[in-house]
């Protein structure tokens, strides 16, 4: 076994092996972002659980891997790659293994966030160890391929899921993690070779421990100011001193990266004009985007009454679109302008959520599949050439720093209007039940729909930071000789 192992790790093709080991693991970590989404409602029924109190499923998850997203390097570089990489894909497969065996939804939200620890170590991790493996004319080739892990987890995430709930139970949609993530543990430690980096600053406690009392905070306090069992609602002590601790640890966060020479976030790099217009439009986009997508499958379940393999199935083409439409939408810029393609694909989506803001119970299969296959194209023309706009005017060493904070923002935002989302589809079913005599789907429908015309609003809004960025400024004329009469 060591005669093999020395023949794999000395050979030209170690770099593909290591490459399939990340491309397995970056799977796992990004299906479980969709896959939970189908599995939600018999979540909620098997633990007799509110939206409110079910969303933290879905945003334990993300606050952790958030968390851990610009942390990873760091520990990376003092401890090891390959050490830190295996602590992740096993905090990974434990957080699975728990969450299959969860006997109560605190259970489950405890399990998850452990998930989400290993799965920002993957995800952080998985796209240096790639770079660093292969030459630069070889990376693009590599990228594309590690992209195409993320892009099919996205695609067949939901179907997996949905298949999986119907066919056996809620909890096989986290075991079949467990002997993949063994799995790839075992091949990083038969394989893959240790590096560690050269690491001479001390770690950001300080804004690590900001960014990990601001986030859980701001969604507790979303959360429990429409909870009803809060009778004092909004006004609440601890809704209020929730807020404001939040409030008080984002600034702290501010200003500790500013004077800090080696933060854990660069966001100086927001300075830079490009840059700082695309995380405006991100941020609003994963606001908007992250949040509608998880209310579709609850409309489609708990209002339709569809399986989750048939609220599942319905969004395996919308990946394939987007992946067809990023790569053209990339190859566009060479003739267009970046923010061209992002702001007609900004309106794609928000008219795509438009539409679904008109979702009624008599809704047709066909009209629902026709929605989410033109948010597909819509986010298909957005990305790609949002991120060549972002990067245009950086250097290739604030690279890494940049994609560390597009990262965060993304899941930041996205929790963050999973939240928002769920406090409006609340509030407003509460209010269509009680001044209506509909049965409960109706009310139900109209409260998704009444959130998805907010997802409208801030999806139209992301198009706001570009509309300066797009004019171009005209250039004077030189006036020629004038007649002489």
């Amino acid at each position: 076994m060591a005669t093999l192992r020395e023949h794999i790790r000395q050979s030209s093709g170690y770099k593909w092996w290591i490459l399939g080991m990340i491309m397995l693991g970056t799977f796992m970590a990004v299906l479980d972002v969709t896959v939970v989404n189908v599995g939600l409602p018999a979540i909620m029924s098997s633990f007799g659980i509110g939206i409110s109190t079910a969303e933290w499923v879905i945003t334990a998850y993300m606050i952790t891997m958030t968390v851990m997203l610009p942390s990873a390097g760091w520990f990376a570089d003092r401890f090891g790659n390959k050490r830190v990489y295996i602590l992740g894909m096993a905090l990974f497969t434990l957080g699975s293994w728990l969450c299959g065996k969860s006997p109560s939804d605190g259970f489950l939200i405890a399990s998850r966030a452990l998930q989400g620890l290993g799965s920002g170590i993957i995800q952080a991790l998985g796209l240096a160890i790639v770079t660093r493996e292969f030459k630069p004319e070889e990376r693009g080739l590599a990228l594309g391929l590690w992209s195409m892990a993320a892009a099919a987890s996205i695609s067949f995430g939901p179907l997996l899921g949905g298949y999986l709930v119907d066919a056996y139970s809620w909890h096989r949609i986290f075991d079949v993690n467990v002997p993949v993530g063994l799995l790839a543990i075992l091949l990083s430690v038969f394989i893959q070779k240790e590096w560690r980096g050269d690491v001479r600053h001390p770690f950001d406690w300080k804004g690590f421990a900001a960014i990990v009392l601001f986030m859980p905070l701001t969604i507790f306090a979303l959360a429990r100011g429409n909870s009803a069992t809060n009778h004092e609602g909004w006004a609440s002590p601890t809704v209020i001193a929730c807020f404001a601790v939040a409030a008080a640890a984002f600034a702290f966060f501010i200003v500790t990266e500013l004077r800090n020479p080696t933060p854990l976030l660069q966001i100086r790099l927001l300075g830079e004009r490009n840059f700082g217009i695309s995380m405006g439009v991100l941020t609003l986009f994963a606001v908007g985007m992250l949040g509608g997508t998880y209310l579709l499958p609850l409309y489609m379940q708990r209002g339709l009454g569809y399986t989750a393999l048939m609220a599942g199935s319905v969004f395996l083409p919308v990946g394939l679109i987007q992946g067809v439409l990023s790569a053209v939408s990339g190859y566009m810029t060479r003739y267009v302008r970046p923010l061209l393609p992002v702001v007609a694909g900004i309106l794609a989506m928000a008219l795509s959520f438009w539409l679904a803001s008109r979702f009624t119970i008599h809704t047709t299969h066909r009209h629902i599949l026709f929605v989410l296959y033109l948010r597909g194209f819509g986010m298909g023309l957005t990305f790609a050439p949002l991120n060549l706009f972002s990067l245009k005017n950086l250097t290739q060493q604030d690279m890494a720093a940049a994609a560390g904070i597009s990262n965060s923002i993304k899941q930041l935002a996205g929790s963050f209007g999973i939240a928002l989302l769920t406090v409006v589809f609340t509030a407003r079913t509460a209010f269509h039940a009680a001044h209506e005599t509909q049965q409960t789907p109706q009310t139900y429908v109209e409260g998704v729909t009444d959130a998805l015309t907010v997802v409208v609003w801030i999806t139209l809004a992301a198009a706001l930071p570009l509309l300066g960025a797009i004019r171009r400024k005209k250039k004077p004329r030189n006036a020629g000789p004038k007649s002489l009469r």
